[in-house]
Parts: structure tokens; sequence; C-alpha cells
């Protein structure tokens, strides 16, 4: 098992944490299943700097293996963060 979280093929599954950019506005938190090579953008209005902003991603797998979550927030300067979280995952 990889990181604790499993799933099942056609099953939806759904992975959430936070962000925090402390002194900045989070205007988007973006994902990628393919790593880092593609990113789906999902935007954040009415979020205020200084608070945790909760995210959560839901996927429904279509094949069996050892997935790979990048996700990464994006500041209202446009700067998206360094170093993206990775969440490890097995689909059974």
């Amino acid at each position: 098992m990889i990181g604790g979280i499993r799933g099942r093929v056609g099953e939806p599954l759904v992975i959430a944490g936070y962000a925090n950019d402390y002194d900045k506005r989070i205007r988007a938190v973006q994902f990628s299943l393919d790593d880092g090579e593609t990113w789906t953008t999902y935007e954040t209005p009415g979020t205020v700097p200084d608070l945790n902003l909760y995210w959560k991603f839901e996927y429904t797998p279509e094949v069996a293996g050892a997935y790979q979550l990048l996700v990464r927030s994006v500041n209202e300067d446009g700067e998206a963060s360094p170093t993206p979280a990775r969440v490890d995952f097995w689909v059974e």
C-alpha cells in the first residue's frame, strides 16, 4: 500500500488537504496526475490571506495501480508553489 490511501477502479476517490500562502491570498489550487506535465486549475474566489484554504480533489480511476497526485496553490501575484505537495495512493 502506498501512502495509506486506497481506492477502487470505477469508484470516486476523494483526497483533501489545506493550503496557505501566509501573507497572500490563494486565488487557485492546481492538480496534476502526470508528474506536473499538465495542471488542472480550480479558482478559489473569496479567499483571504492568513487563513488556510481547504481543498478537495475527487477522482474516479479507470485503471488499477499506483498513482501520485501533485497539488500546488497559486497566490494573488500569480506565483505557483515552488514545490508541490505529493499524495501517493493505490487503486485496486
